[in-house]
């Protein structure tokens, strides 16, 4: 499916590496890990060793000094094999790209190596249980004390904190006024830390990366650890929110593509009455038709990485890749559960465990209803809505 796509030989050759490493380990790698508890570590080591975690990474600090297109091609790929890692998009993707444009030189050579080759890895910590996608009315403060700062309250749905070397936790400043003029910082958080607790939250995610909330009870760290200005992470932020919504929209498309090839080839063999029910329109053109908007998404997902290496934040590009790519995922999962019949609900077909960690993807990293409202008002030129 990547004919289409208008890539370079360099980029068809990166997603041809990442496709055999990954097939290696297929779906029931993944299944295996997820519901043993467990890290995928083999896979995301190996990955990390070729290079492809850091594909996008400086090269001074153990990257490839390519950029978001080929962190998208890696990522899609081995979600294409089965194996949708979430991680794979907060470590690299989010968390290394915010410190490569933002960090100290000493944070960047303290974390950008690992979370290059995959030896360690950051988890970020954003969300809480009030503030929603309102980033503005964050509660969790970072107070300065002497030549520490002290990090007190309360994150939710933070992915993999139980497996990361650190999070990276955006916070209001202790003595902060107004909740629109609210200064915001960055830091980053050894795991261990004294005060640093987590709680899991029961959910039905089939994924290696567990959730949980993660406490701050006056959480200590040094002044070193925060990243950028203070005061100014809210302006940082973007260096990773845009990386995020496009790498989890190539996750999308991994997903589509696997459930496609799962699906088409269920129909080409699966006869009944001694035809294959692939010959049949009513199984062949739904999957014509997701084909087209798995197209699309990645056509818009490629497009939106193209412009973000050339250094446009807009998010319009992004948004867009974002949404397209949730949809047609859903889409096109449900229809390749919808071809096998009673078997796509089946362990053994390997669709049905991927339905929630695709479902959640329309809401996560920014909801599909928060992408309408930026495009009614920002492309659209409507009165905002909020």
């Amino acid at each position: 499916m990547t004919d289409i796509l208008p890539i370079s030989p360099e980029q068809a050759d990166l997603r041809d590496a990442v496709g055999k490493v990954a097939s290696r380990y297929g779906h029931k790698y993944f299944v295996d890990c997820a519901t043993s508890h467990s890290e995928p570590t083999e896979l995301y080591e190996e990955l990390g060793a070729a290079g492809f975690l850091g594909v996008h990474l400086p090269e001074e600090y153990g990257g490839g000094g390519a950029g978001l297109t080929e962190l998208c091609a890696v990522i899609e790929e081995v979600a294409a094999a089965g194996c949708p890692l979430l991680m794979m998009v907060i470590a690299p993707a989010i968390c290394g790209s915010i410190l490569a444009a933002h960090g100290s030189a000493e944070l960047k050579r303290t974390w950008l190596p690992g979370l290059a080759d995959g030896t360690r890895t950051m988890s970020f910590a954003i969300t809480e249980p009030d503030a929603g996608s309102n980033t503005h009315a964050l509660k969790t403060t970072a107070r300065r004390d002497g030549g520490d700062y002290v990090i007190s309250g309360t994150k939710y749905w933070i992915s993999g904190a139980d497996q990361a070397d650190a999070i990276l936790v955006v916070t209001r400043d202790g003595d902060a006024g107004s909740e629109r003029d609210t200064p915001m910082s960055m830091f980053v958080v050894p795991a261990g830390a004294g005060g640093l607790s987590m709680q899991p939250i029961e959910a039905e995610l089939v994924q290696p990366e567990k959730q949980f909330t993660v406490f701050f009870d006056q959480v200590r760290v040094p002044a070193a650890a925060l990243v950028g200005e203070a005061g100014k992470g809210f302006r940082a932020v973007f260096a990773g929110l845009n990386p995020e919504r496009v790498t989890a929209a190539a996750i999308s498309n991994g997903i589509s593509r696997y459930a496609l090839e799962r699906a088409t080839r269920y129909a080409r063999e699966r006869a009944v009455w001694k035809t294959p029910i692939g010959a049949h329109q009513g199984v062949a053109h739904p999957l014509a038709e997701c084909y087209i908007a798995v197209t699309q998404a990645r056509l818009l997902t490629a497009r939106a990485a193209e412009l973000a290496d050339q250094g446009d934040r807009s998010g319009e590009a992004v948004n867009l890749a974002k949404f397209a790519a949730a949809e047609a995922s859903l889409k096109t999962l449900d229809q390749a559960i919808q071809v096998h019949g009673g078997n796509g609900l089946s362990r053994e077909y390997g669709l049905a465990d991927l339905w929630f960690l695709a479902r959640m993807l329309r809401t996560a990293p920014t909801s599909r209803e928060m992408v309408l409202n930026f495009v009614a008002q920002h492309s659209l030129g409507l009165p905002a809505s909020y």
